[in-house]
């Protein structure tokens, strides 16, 4: 009797005991988003022992009295972590141990800039970097290998384009590859010419000519570029990002951060192909690991190249160069083959489409196959930049994701517009129409092709505007969406896109507490002050994991 006097004594006390929780975020002008994509306001976010959300609570509601750690907000903006629909993780990181040429805005620029890294980085045996962009500097033509060997000629230069279709080599770089006049070009690719010659720029396929020849980074260099780029991504208040394209030696250098309990960012994992997708998952899609930071889940296949270097493959010939209308980098056959290859094991299919004849080929395979591999399959088409309208719906079918980047739309307008002309332009960057039609949007930005920051992209994306503000009143505006919509974009339909809705994306309860803390209300700020959004903190599973200023 005394003891069920005793049990009943301590289960009142334990009733009538303060509500205890590990953390507390309080006095935080806190905005989500609900199950429907609304706007939801909170003051406090309460995150249990796990690192995950245990309630939203406003003005009046009970707070943990004995949490076990309390963070005074300041009234600060607390967002949903920000989620990359599609980044290249290595990419960025390697450019950021490399020479990068993003900020140039003339080819004597370049060559200037070229030079000095060359003085600074004396004994290098290869220069690599990336980031040029031929559209910036006015010359209306690509770049050649002697003008490459006006800055450096005794070394081998290799220069990635900004959008990695494309890559510029010097003479030197040329002959250490063998290529000649009777060098012939690789289906999928191209040499821009002059004189009968290759030039020094090789698109597409073409670049595996050079690539083989230059030098791979080593280990050591891979895991310090990973994190340089996890460093900059939680900076931005990336909490996640599909990393599209990842190599065997990408997911090694992944894995090494995990196993030194160093992988902070969530990474959700598409394989480089599908050898790349055997290699490293084997017989199905890997389990989410190091406590759901890592997967990989899926394949990207390339079915053409980019506007920018006419890769990207047309339904007619390029406006500004007849006769061409891209490169079909992989065949209808082979397309349909490695899908399915992919969709038998159950791996989620992930195509690069950028042309108006790519985003047609890549719909009619999703309908041809979809058929016979039913289930969740969510279909993934990558940029989806350029679509003809009488192809805009096909999107709705099948539940096919649009993986889209608004950053795109700002940087390529005008280069759009003369590439093709306006005319046939009706179906690009058609974030609202993909809405309308009920496909499911996933942002990202394409990193490090842009900046992986994603307030500039959610800036564009309610106003079709450049960051100068052009075209004034928006870039074809009636493909213009709403706030909420973009912010969704960037969570949760990004989470979505990856089969990570029930982990992450949403601070609903039961969820990874990923976060962050911003220095202004977005909600209540014009799209220019969006633009210029800075994250004080970012938070994933609960933990700190970078405060402006320091590192965590």
């Amino acid at each position: 009797m005394r003891r069920f006097v005793l049990a009943s004594a301590l289960l009142a006390s334990a009733l009538s005991s303060p509500l205890l929780a590990s953390s507390l975020i309080d006095n935080v002008n806190g905005v989500a988003l609900d199950d429907k994509g609304k706007l939801v306001s909170f003051d406090a976010l309460v995150i249990g022992d796990d690192g995950k959300v245990e309630k939203l609570l406003k003005g009046k509601d009970k707070r943990p009295e004995r949490p076990t750690f309390k963070l005074d907000g300041k009234g600060r903006t607390l967002l949903p972590g920000m989620i990359d629909g599609h980044g290249h993780v290595m990419g960025l990181g390697l450019s950021l141990l490399t020479l990068d040429l993003s900020d140039t805005r003339s080819l004597a620029e370049v060559q200037a800039k070229i030079t000095a890294y060359a003085r600074e980085n004396a004994g290098r045996k290869w220069i690599i970097g990336t980031g040029w962009n031929q559209e910036l500097w006015g010359l209306g033509r690509f770049p050649t290998a002697t003008e490459l060997d006006a800055a450096v000629s005794d070394i081998p230069v290799w220069l990635e384009r900004v959008d990695g279709h494309a890559g510029w080599a010097n003479s030197a770089a040329m002959k250490a590859a063998g290529i000649t006049v009777a060098t012939k070009v690789p289906a999928g690719g191209r040499f821009e010419m002059v004189g009968g010659k290759p030039s020094g720029v090789f698109v597409d396929a073409a670049q595996a000519l050079i690539e083989r020849v230059v030098p791979p980074p080593a280990p050591k260099d891979r895991d310090l570029a990973f994190a340089k780029a996890q460093a900059r991504l939680l900076s931005y208040g990336i909490t996640a990002i599909a990393d599209m394209g990842t190599s065997m030696d990408d997911w090694q250098t992944f894995r090494r951060s995990g196993d030194r309990g160093a992988l902070r960012v969530r990474i959700m994992a598409y394989a480089s192909g599908i050898e790349n997708m055997i290699a490293i998952a084997g017989p199905e899609p890997t389990p989410w690991l190091y406590d759901d930071r890592l997967r990989l889940g899926g394949v990207k296949l390339y079915l053409d190249g980019a506007l920018g270097s006419r890769g990207a493959w047309l339904k007619a010939d390029y406006s500004d160069a007849p006769g061409q209308r891209g490169l079909p980098l992989t065949g209808s056959t082979q397309l349909r083959n490695q899908m399915s290859r992919a969709a038998m094991d159950n791996f989620q299919i992930a195509v690069h489409a950028i042309g108006d004849q790519a985003n047609a080929e890549i719909l009619d395979a999703i309908d041809e196959i979809a058929d016979t591999y039913k289930g969740d399959r969510r279909w993934r088409v990558e940029h989806a930049q350029i679509v003809d309208p009488v192809d805009l719906p096909r999107f709705a079918q099948h539940g096919t994701i649009a993986s889209m980047q608004p950053v795109h739309e700002a940087s390529d307008w005008r280069m759009a517009t003369a590439r093709m002309g306006e005319a046939r332009l009706k179906g690009a960057y058609a974030w609202r129409t993909m809405l309308d039609n009920k496909v499911p949007l996933a942002f990202g930005s394409d990193v490090p092709v842009e900046s992986a920051n994603p307030f500039p992209g959610i800036a564009v994306a309610i106003t079709r505007e450049d960051a100068k503000g052009e075209p004034f009143g928006g870039w074809m505006p009636q493909q213009r969406i709403r706030l909420e919509e973009a912010l969704a974009a960037f969570t949760q339909g990004a989470a979505y896109a990856g089969f990570a809705e029930k982990r992450f994306g949403t601070l609903t309860p039961g969820q990874q507490a990923d976060f962050i803390l911003v220095d202004r209300d977005i909600t209540l700020a014009r799209p220019a002050d969006i633009r210029e959004t800075q994250v004080i903190e970012t938070w994933v599973g609960g933990k700190r994991a970078y405060v402006k200023g320091t590192e965590q």
